[in-house]
C-alpha cells in the first residue's frame, strides 16, 4: 500500500503486533496506544522500561494570527525536560516579547495523550497556559502579563486535518497531525485592550513518537485571507519523510495533499532568502523573515538550536483541482530547529 493512500483514522494507532500503522488517515486516531507498541532496539531485542518511557519524545503547538498580533505557543515534553514558550510578535511594530518555562524531568506539567481529546498544561512564571482538545477541536487559555486568552480554533465543516504516521530512523515511528486556516472564535485581551477576531486564523501541531536521537527539521506555516478564500499551509522536511510527506495546503477547509518540498536557505545568514519549490513547480515560494525567535540550549547529552521566523511570503501554490493561490507579501511562519533528546 501507498504512503501516500488514505485510509480512515484508526481507533489505536498500534496494530495486533505492537507495530504503528503507517500511512495518511482521514480523522484523527483516538489513541497512540503506547504501551501497546512492541519497543526493539538496533539489534532486535527488547527495550527496557526506562528506555520506551525516556525515548518518547511529544510537542504540541497553536499559532494565532490576527490584523495587529501574531500569537505561537509550544508545550513540549521531551522527557527528561519539559519546555515551554509563548510569544507575542506586534505586527506594527516588528517587536516580538515572549514568556517561557523549563520543567526538568517534565513535572508539573502535562500534555495531552490522545490527539482527539485530552490536556495540556504547563504553568509560566506569569500564569498557567492550557491546550485542550474535545472532540478533535482544540482549545487554548492563556493567563501571562501581556495575553488573557480563552480561545477555540473552529474547522470550517467537514474540513479534515493533516494525520500521518511514518517509521522514524531504525526502529521508531513519529505521528503527526496538523490542521491550519481554522477560525478563533472566543476572547483575547492583548496589553490590557481586548481584540476583534472576525479576521483571526490559527493553526495546531500535535506531534509525537519515538523520533530520531538526532532530529532536525524545517518548517513553514500560513494562515491567511486570500482571493479564494481562506488558505491554510503546512510544509515539512526532516521528520516526517519516509514514504509520505506532511505538507498539505487547505482552501475554505478541503485538504489537498502535495507533494515534497526543497527549502533552500543558509541558516547563517539571519536576512536570507527562503526558497521553497517542489519538483513539479506546484510550490514556488519566497520568504523573508522580519523577526525571529530563537533559543540555543546545549546540556551535553541534550542540545537545542531553534529558530522560528515570522515574515513574508510570496509566490504561488497550485492545488490539487489545478487551480493556482499567488501569495503576495503574506505573513507567515518558517522553523529550523535542530534536537538531541
Amino acid at each position: 500500500m501507498s504512503m501516500n493512500h488514505l485510509q480512515l483514522a484508526p481507533d489505536k494507532l498500534m496494530n495486533a503486533e505492537g507495530q504503528p500503522i503507517f500511512g495518511h488517515f482521514d480523522g484523527a486516531v483516538s489513541d497512540l496506544s503506547i504501551k501497546q507498541f512492541h519497543y526493539f532496539n538496533e539489534m532486535d531485542k527488547p527495550c527496557s522500561w526506562w528506555a520506551k518511557y525516556f525515548d518518547y519524545k511529544q510537542f504540541q503547538f497553536i499559532n494565532i494570527t490576527t490584523p495587529r498580533y501574531i500569537i505561537g505557543v509550544a508545550i513540549a515534553d521531551i522527557r527528561y525536560v519539559g519546555s515551554s514558550f509563548c510569544y507575542l510578535y506586534d505586527i506594527e511594530k516588528n517587536r516580538l516579547t515572549e514568556t517561557q518555562a523549563l520543567k526538568p524531568l517534565s513535572w508539573g506539567m502535562s500534555v495531552s495523550r490522545s490527539p482527539l481529546q485530552g490536556k495540556a498544561r504547563i504553568k509560566h512564571k506569569q500564569g498557567p497556559i492550557v491546550f485542550s482538545i474535545k472532540e478533535g477541536v482544540w482549545q487554548l487559555s492563556i493567563q501571562t502579563d501581556d495575553i488573557q486568552a480563552e480561545l477555540t480554533l473552529e474547522p470550517p465543516v467537514l474540513s479534515l486535518p493533516m494525520s500521518l504516521c511514518t517509521p522514524t530512523g531504525y526502529n521508531g515511528w513519529t505521528y503527526t497531525q496538523k490542521h491550519n486556516g481554522l477560525k478563533v472564535k472566543g476572547s483575547l485581551t492583548i496589553k490590557h485592550e481586548p481584540q476583534p477576531l472576525q479576521y483571526a486564523l490559527g493553526g495546531y501541531d500535535f506531534s509525537a513518537g519515538y523520533m530520531r536521537r538526532e532530529t532536525s527539521w524545517r518548517w513553514a506555516s500560513i494562515n491567511a485571507q486570500v482571493e479564494h478564500g481562506v488558505l491554510g499551509l503546512n510544509l515539512a522536511a526532516g521528520v516526517n519523510e519516509t514514504g509520505a510527506t506532511e505538507n498539505v495546503l487547505w482552501i475554505n477547509g478541503e485538504r489537498h495533499l502535495l507533494p515534497a518540498v526543497k527549502f533552500d536557505f543558509n541558516r547563517h545568514v539571519s536576512d536570507d532568502y527562503w526558497q521553497l519549490s517542489t519538483a513539479d513547480n506546484q510550490v514556488d515560494l519566497t520568504f523573508r523573515a522580519l523577526n525571529c525567535r530563537s533559543e540555543k540550549r546545549n546540556f551535553g547529552f541534550l542540545k537545542s538550536n531553534f529558530r522560528q521566523y515570522i515574515g513574508y511570503f510570496s509566490g504561488h501554490i497550485i492545488d490539487n483541482n489545478n487551480r493556482k493561490h499567488v501569495l503576495r507579501n503574506q505573513l507567515g511562519l518558517t522553523e529550523d530547529h535542530f534536537a538531541k533528546w
